[in-house]
């Protein structure tokens, strides 16, 4: 098991010592979602390249920024630059932002993404709440991060994806009149697209929206103690599905175009948690 306190110690202390408060709500934005710090009141901003051990985001639609910011009341951290397995960084270096808010004392985080739609029903611009993750081979990998878990990691995986929070994520949906898709979301490595092939396979094993970070992410906010929800973006019909050739432009599109209702949705969450 990765000792992430010995090994990300230096960068958690470099961030502790810049922060103004205590984040109580990490959120991490996916691709064509990053608007959403520039919504919010940002009390302090901070470059993960002036952070020591912080891997560079290397991927369009991700800057790479640590945000403190307050909303409804609440204070958050909101990680602007997401790190991904396939930029050929580790899980424990794709786990670092979570590591560094649960270090923080967050108690809740909510992980964006952009994904494909695997579900024949789901279409580009739909919102979907995890109602569960899944993957394909990352299950040594995860060992080697959370290690084999104790009763305490065992029972913060009772409630996973947290009920509490997936509730108000639905209650906010409804209260802002924004249709809610909910559906398992599915882990390839990338950092290619999936085949048409991989598509019928995760269909089979039902999965509804598929694409490459987050579940690691969650897993390893859970097993430090966190509370877990995660909302995908539905950028695309995954391959097999349509008859265009996947790109990471019409990604980028399609959240540009439901960014809007995806403000709504967090900002209402953030007010009712």
């Amino acid at each position: 098991m990765i000792n992430m306190n010995a090994k990300y110690r230096e960068t958690v202390e470099a961030v502790a010592k810049q922060i103004p408060f205590e984040p109580e709500m990490c959120i991490v934005l996916g691709s064509g979602l990053g608007d959403f710090a520039d919504k919010v009141e940002t009390v302090k901003s901070i470059s993960t390249t002036s952070i020591p051990n912080y891997p560079k985001s290397t991927v369009q639609g991700h800057q790479g920024y640590l945000h403190f910011s307050n909303y409804g009341g609440k204070k958050l951290l909101i990680v602007q630059g997401r790190i991904h397995f396939y930029e050929g960084y580790s899980l424990s270096q794709c786990a670092l932002p979570v590591h560094i808010a649960s270090k923080l004392n967050c108690k809740k985080i909510i992980l964006t993404n952009a994904a494909g739609g695997v579900n024949p029903n789901f279409k580009p611009g739909d919102l979907m709440l995890a109602i569960s993750f899944n993957g394909v081979n990352i299950k040594s990998e995860l060992t080697g991060l959370i290690g084999l878990a104790n009763i305490e990691q065992k029972n913060s995986f009772l409630d996973f994806p947290s009920s509490e929070m997936n509730n108000k994520i639905i209650n906010a949906a409804l209260e802002e009149k924004i249709s809610l898709r909910q559906g398992v979301y599915w882990l390839t490595k990338g950092p290619s697209y999936e085949t048409a092939a991989e598509i019928k396979m995760i269909q089979k094993f039902g999965g509804d929206a598929v694409g490459m970070s987050t579940v690691h992410e969650a897993y390893y906010s859970a097993s430090v103690g966190l509370k877990v929800a995660s909302v995908s973006c539905i950028t695309n019909f995954a391959a097999g599905l349509s008859p265009n050739k996947l790109t990471h432009q019409e990604v980028m599109e399609t959240a540009e175009m439901v960014k809007k209702d995806f403000e709504r949705l967090i900002k209402k969450t953030i007010e009712l948690l």
